[in-house]
């Protein structure tokens, strides 16, 4: 029987066996990638059995039905894949541009110097399949932002947004408003 707290999109998860593994094994990296920053590395989370076990577990719970799992270029990619094979549906790639042959739909997002954008091949499911769409961290919230619209363009209802790791003092969550936004952890 399953005894974690009932979860869902509409704000931060009590804490949980997930984000009780996700704390423990999460690393702080000072300056990296520069002098003044505090890297958060989830590599050990996806890197330990039980760590990724509890992570998708929960993303799942929380995501409710689906008919698709799209993840974020790059660690999104590993939690959709993984979300999708636990839920029996496919898996969408929400690649950097450049990467898709084909027609591609992109969106292009603000970063802090500049602008970078996200590709998807349409087509890939019926219109108005529910899809979960997951990334590891949710920071400011601008590419997750540019890839549900590009889910959105496509088609498809996006279902929920799922990431291990909200950098809270970021903004993201407020970015990403018109969706529900569940974090494992939230720091």
């Amino acid at each position: 029987m399953d005894r974690r707290p009932p979860t869902d999109y509409r704000g931060r998860v009590p804490e949980t066996p997930a984000s009780d593994l996700v704390r423990s094994l999460l690393l702080t990296v000072p300056d990296f990638p520069q002098p003044g920053i505090l890297f958060r590395d989830l590599t050990p989370v996806l890197a330990d059995g039980a760590g990724l076990h509890a992570v998708v577990d929960d993303l799942v719970a929380a995501g409710g039905p689906v008919d698709a799992v799209a993840g974020v270029e790059a660690r999104g990619f590993l939690l959709a894949a993984a979300a999708a094979y636990a839920s029996g549906v496919g898996t969408l790639a929400v690649r950097k541009a450049g990467k898709l042959p084909g027609e591609v739909l992109r969106e292009t997002y603000a970063l802090e110097y500049g602008e970078a954008a996200i590709e998807l091949h349409p087509g890939q499911l019926a219109p108005g399949s529910r899809v979960l769409l997951l990334d590891d961290v949710l920071a400011t919230g601008g590419t997750l932002e540019a890839a549900a619209r590009l889910l959105e363009r496509a088609g498809y209802e996006v279902a929920g947004i799922g990431v291990v790791l909200e950098l809270a003092d970021l903004g993201g969550r407020a970015r990403l408003a018109g969706h529900e936004v569940h974090a494992i952890l939230s720091l």
